[in-house]
């Protein structure tokens, strides 16, 4: 069975990368594990290019971490100011012998309150517990779920970007671009 590693242990990461395999390659098991592995990067990433290298860093620190497997994965959520607004996504980098991906998640606009938190240098996990009154929201619903009434749960939020940064494993006849 083909190992792939996360390079986190949250539980809604693990789960998107279990989720976006099954859904891709039903018909190969993986073994999906997490380990907690450094971003190298802020803590709340705040531009698109922090958030990119927060994901690759990660996806090559599990690799170094975990040579024998088949398929690491960096997951980097972060912000970015645009027109005076906190927009909300992360990035996805998938590495896997002779084949990699990549996928950012869809962006969303973060309420006022929760972006006056994150601007005097809150991280935006803390910063949603404090205003939707949560403990640990980052590995449960996140700003998604919370503001989506978990319409839109973070796992499926970052399994659909997941997913497409495994598109390479499933066109092994295609040509991708290394990151």
């Amino acid at each position: 069975m083909p190992l792939a590693i996360v390079a986190s242990t949250n539980p809604v990461k693990i789960e998107a990368l279990r989720l976006a395999l099954t859904r891709l390659l039903p018909q190969q098991t993986w073994r999906v594990q997490g380990h907690d592995l450094p971003s190298g990067v802020a803590d709340q990433p705040m531009s698109d290019a922090e958030t990119l290298q927060g994901a690759l860093n990660r996806a090559r620190r599990a690799r170094e971490a975990v040579p024998q497997a088949q398929l690491w994965l960096g997951i980097e959520g972060g912000i970015e100011e645009i027109d005076g607004r906190l927009r909300c996504f992360a990035w996805v980098q998938m590495l896997a012998p002779e084949r990699n991906g990549r996928s950012r998640t869809a962006t969303h606009d973060l309420p006022e309150e929760v972006a006056q938190l994150v601007r005097a240098g809150h991280e935006l996990g803390h910063a949603n517990d404090r205003v939707f009154g949560r403990h640990n929201s980052k590995q449960g619903s996140g700003s998604v779920g919370l503001l989506t009434g978990d319409a839109l749960t973070r796992r499926d939020y970052y399994a659909q970007a997941v997913l497409l940064a495994l598109i390479p494993l499933r066109n092994r006849d295609l040509h991708f671009c290394d990151p």
